[in-house]
Formats: C-alpha cells, sequence, structure tokens
C-alpha cells in the first residue's frame, strides 16, 4: 500500500456472532486482493484460553487448532493475523461463569487491577496467544474502562490517581505480553484524553502531563479511533495528540456494521475520506477498519466490501471508474449493486440518510428499530415523520432482482430484499394503529389486523429464513439462539396485538391501555439497543 505500512481490518467476534472459519477464509482472501495486509479478530473471550475452562464457554468460541487454520490461511494471501483481545474492560460475557464473576473484576466490565487471579488469567491468555499466532504484534484493547479503580478496587486499596493506576497496570501488561515474545503491543488511546464516559475527541491539540508520557511502554502504539469526525481539524489534532503519547500512533476508521441488519457503506465512506489524507498528512503509516457488531451481531460483515474497496482504493489514488472496474474483477460483483445493501434505513430516498440531533455524526438505523418497535407502545415509529412506506416496495424488487442475478451474494441480497418486504408493512403500522384508535374506528382496525398484522407476521417468517441462511453461510451456529428469541418476539408480539384489536373491535374489551397513553416526541434516529427499542419496561 503506497501511503501505508499496515493497512487492515478488524472483525468483531464477539458481540453474539463469530464467524466461521470458511466464511473468515473466503473475506480474507477478498480483502487481500483490494490491498489490505493485516487482519484482526476482535474477540473479547471467544477464543480458547489454556486452563481457562469457562472463557469463551458457549459462546462458540476458535478453537487453538481453528486460530492457527486462520493464521495460516490468512498469511497465504498476504495478511498478517494479529490477535486483538481485551486485558482491562468489556469482558462482561465472564461475569455470567463463577469462576470470574467474584475474583477479577473491579467494577462493570473492568478487571480488578493488583488482583493475582487477574494477572493469572493474562498470564494464561498470553501463553495461548503465543502458541496459535505467528504475528508478534498484539492489541491489548484497554479502552473504555471508565470507572477503573472505582469498585472492588476502591473498597481495597481506597483512592488511587487513575491514570498511575491505568499506566501501572499497562506497563504489567506489556511485560506478560513481551514475556511471550510480544514485542510490539498497542491499545486505545481514550483513557488518556477521558478517563469519565463521554466524547474523548477534540479539536484542540493536547499535552500531557510528563508523569504520563514518560511511563507509557516504549513497544506500546496507541490507536487513535473515530468513526464519526466530520471535519479535518479534529482527525490532525487527534493524530498530533496522541503523537505525544507514543512513537507509534495507530488510526482505526469504521467500516459501519454495528447496531444495524444494514451495513452503512455510504456513511462510512464519507468519514474515512475525511480521516485517510489526515493520515497521509501527518505521517499515521498504520491504518485499520473496524467491523463492529454491536448488539447482536446481525449485520454481515461482507455487506461493507464497497466500503473497504473505497478506502483502500482512495489510499492508492485510484479514481472511482478504475475502482468499480478493479471491485469487479475482484469481487465478481457490481459496486453499485452491492451499495444497494444499505437501503433499508434510508426511507426517505436513497440519498437521504437522517442523522440523530441527539447523538451528531451518527447515522440512521431505522430498519432495526421499525423493525422491533412495538406496534401498540409506537415509541419509535408512531413518531416517524412519514407517512409513506412505498420506498420500501421500490428497494424490496430491486434488492430481489439483485438476489436472483447474484452467484456470489445473493443471500445478502436477498436478506435485505425481505426485510425491506417487513418494512413495507411494519415501518407505518404503529401510527396507523394509534390513528384508528384514536377515532374509534373499529372496522379499520378489524381491516388492520386481519390484514397488515397477519401479512407482518407472514412476512417476519420469511426474512427470520433468510436472515438465518444468511447467518449461518458466515458463521458460527452460536448466538442464532439469540435472534431465534429477537424475532420469535417479534412475531409473537404482533399476533398478541393483532388478537387483541379483534377483541376490541368486537367489543369484548373495552380500551386497549397502550393506545391510550399519549406519545411523547422521540427522534432519536440512531439507537442500537435491542431492548431499548421493544420496551421501556426492558431491564
Amino acid at each position: 500500500m503506497k501511503n501505508f505500512d499496515y493497512f487492515g481490518v478488524l472483525i468483531d467476534c464477539s458481540r453474539n456472532a463469530v464467524p466461521s472459519v470458511e466464511g473468515l477464509k473466503r473475506f480474507f482472501g477478498t480483502i487481500a486482493k483490494m490491498g489490505y495486509n493485516m487482519a484482526m479478530l476482535y474477540t473479547e473471550e471467544t477464543y480458547e484460553v489454556e486452563n481457562e475452562p469457562y472463557f469463551g464457554y458457549k459462546r462458540g468460541r476458535y478453537s487453538m487448532d481453528e486460530i492457527r487454520e486462520i493464521d495460516r490461511y490468512a498469511a497465504s494471501v498476504g495478511i498478517e493475523l494479529v490477535p486483538c483481545i481485551q486485558t482491562l474492560a468489556h469482558l462482561a460475557p465472564l461475569k455470567r461463569w463463577r469462576a470470574y464473576r467474584n475474583t477479577v473484576f473491579d467494577i462493570d466490565d473492568i478487571l480488578l487491577i493488583d488482583e493475582p487471579r487477574t494477572y493469572e488469567l493474562i498470564e494464561n491468555i498470553f501463553a495461548t496467544l503465543e502458541k496459535t499466532f505467528t504475528s508478534r504484534r498484539v492489541h491489548i484493547g484497554m479502552d473504555e474502562a471508565h470507572h477503573v479503580g472505582l469498585g472492588k478496587y476502591l473498597d481495597k486499596h481506597g483512592f488511587t490517581d487513575r491514570y498511575a493506576l491505568l499506566l501501572k497496570h499497562l506497563n504489567r501488561v506489556c511485560e506478560i505480553a513481551k514475556k511471550h515474545g510480544f514485542e510490539h503491543t498497542m491499545m486505545a488511546n481514550d483513557l488518556f484524553f477521558n478517563m469519565s464516559p463521554g466524547v474523548f475527541c477534540s479539536t484542540d491539540v493536547r499535552d500531557f502531563p510528563q508523569e504520563i508520557t514518560n511511563n507509557v511502554p516504549e513497544n506500546c502504539g496507541m490507536v487513535y479511533w473515530d468513526y464519526f469526525g466530520t471535519d479535518e481539524a479534529r482527525y490532525n489534532a487527534m493524530i498530533l495528540s496522541t503523537q505525544k503519547l507514543t512513537s507509534e500512533t495507530w488510526f482505526s476508521g469504521g467500516a459501519w456494521t454495528w447496531g444495524t441488519f444494514s451495513p452503512h457503506n455510504r456513511y462510512s465512506i464519507k468519514r474515512n475520506e475525511i480521516a485517510l489524507p489526515c493520515c497521509i498528512k501527518n505521517g499515521v503509516r498504520n491504518v485499520f477498519f473496524t467491523l463492529w457488531g454491536d448488539d447482536g451481531g446481525v449485520c454481515a460483515y461482507e455487506a461493507v466490501l464497497p466500503a473497504l474497496m473505497h478506502a483502500a482504493s482512495f489510499a492508492q489514488g485510484l479514481p472511482d471508474g478504475e475502482m468499480k472496474k478493479r471491485f469487479l474483477e475482484i469481487t465478481g460483483e457490481n459496486f453499485d449493486d452491492l451499495m444497494d445493501l444499505d437501503l433499508s434505513n434510508y426511507i426517505f430516498g436513497e440519498n437521504v440518510l437522517v442523522e440523530s440531533p441527539y447523538f451528531q455524526h451518527s447515522a440512521s438505523n431505522y430498519a432495526k428499530t421499525h423493525l422491533y418497535d412495538d406496534p401498540f407502545l409506537g415509541t419509535m415509529s408512531a413518531n416517524l415523520a412519514t407517512d409513506d412506506a412505498s420506498v420500501m416496495e421500490e428497494y424490496s424488487s430491486r434488492l430481489h432482482a439483485l438476489a436472483e442475478k447474484s452467484e456470489k451474494y445473493s443471500i445478502l441480497y436477498k436478506t435485505q430484499a425481505c426485510l425491506c418486504d417487513v418494512l413495507l408493512k411494519k415501518l407505518l403500522l404503529a401510527k396507523k394503529t394509534r390513528t384508528a384508535y384514536s377515532s374509534r374506528d373499529k372496522q379499520a382496525l378489524r381491516a388492520l389486523a386481519e390484514n397488515d398484522y397477519t401479512e407482518c407476521i407472514k412476512l417476519t417468517d420469511v426474512f427470520y429464513r433468510a436472515f438465518r441462511s444468511q447467518w449461518y453461510a458466515i458463521n458460527k451456529t452460536y448466538g442464532f439462539e439469540v435472534q431465534d428469541a429477537r424475532l420469535g418476539g417479534l412475531v409473537r408480539r404482533l399476533d398478541s396485538c393483532r388478537e387483541r384489536l379483534i377483541s376490541y373491535a368486537n367489543g369484548e374489551i373495552p380500551e386497549i391501555a397502550e393506545l391510550e397513553e399519549k406519545i411523547l416526541p422521540m427522534d432519536d434516529t440512531y439507537i442500537t439497543s435491542w431492548a431499548e427499542m421493544i420496551s421501556a419496561n426492558y431491564s
């Protein structure tokens, strides 16, 4: 890669979906042709660790042999597979097992510093990584540990300067890594900018006290991650600030797959077009793009191949025409066709992506919020500023046609087409229901129940089956039990509401309490949590 030494991807293997070995091989073979030479499997605890039987238990973890197989294949296509783990926070899944719950945790999902069992676990992790990866680099995580030192550590040791605590732990982890042959470590940079929850990026260049800069290990690079920035000033300032912490700065951008069924290729391209020139300008030689799977891992990682191709071509200075030609040669697919996988979130037209007023620089997530939105509660969709869902019919037609035409990516198109089919009926279901109920139009409510609700149930089942086929084509089977519960619960709820509407229309019940309650404004377009979408009662 002309402007970069490492140009890679990070694939989330920890948010419910664990990519299969064969799926990863297929994906690596494709991105290697684009020019990518590094990949990370983000594994919080979805990998086997010797002497830790509950580590990744029932989560579809990779065995040591599977990691070795993935590592060998990656190397065969020119990709260095770098382990990407967590050694401080983001380890909540371990808390469900008694073997860890009361021993290694400080607060939230954060490990307990200065606890011997914590470092026994980390030692076992690195001893295993040494036997499975050939790369001598490792990403040790350490992002978003906002409350470190404020739980059990505080109870045991009293208040300690938390930057000193972070650096103490960092140095110990780096020593363990080096002991097991990992000469080069890297960690996320955010805690050095903001130890409390909240935005850590700034347009101001930051200076750090010597007691911090002098204690960052020499072999520890810093990863500046930013998936949201919209201006050069922010990227430039954050890069320059991060370079004051370390001699090796990495940049991590986003290829948006998280929180949503549909990818955000358009959004990713816009952000990375700003970020990459800033990296080149400021001498950042190592870059990778994250494919997170927050809230269930429901978006296929192959769905962001357009964004990844664009980033690689942009870094090489290729014009769009040449990029699209190469994309077709590499994938056998038209670039613009795969871009259509974005469509289900574009409910106001395919070039109109509404950003949240509460979380600036975010993408819309209409496809998921309105699929799961409760038709009686209507928290999401009864506030929707449209009375026209016909765009979904157009999207569905295009995507079904692409599914028929494509050999390699047919299941991706079909899943999105079936999602649009559901949304054609579901998008306005809560609003229609509430409108008819407020007029006490029992005839309209009966028609909705017998037609729209019944059709929604049928279409949801069709979508479920397509989505299941997509999941099994690229992931391990583990984790789909969550999708069974979510989509099965959606069908059950639709049927329950249908039955209650008919009972009300028949005069068997005097009212529907949820429809009596006034809807309050709520126009946040980017909610990713299924629990927040379905009910205010989920806890």
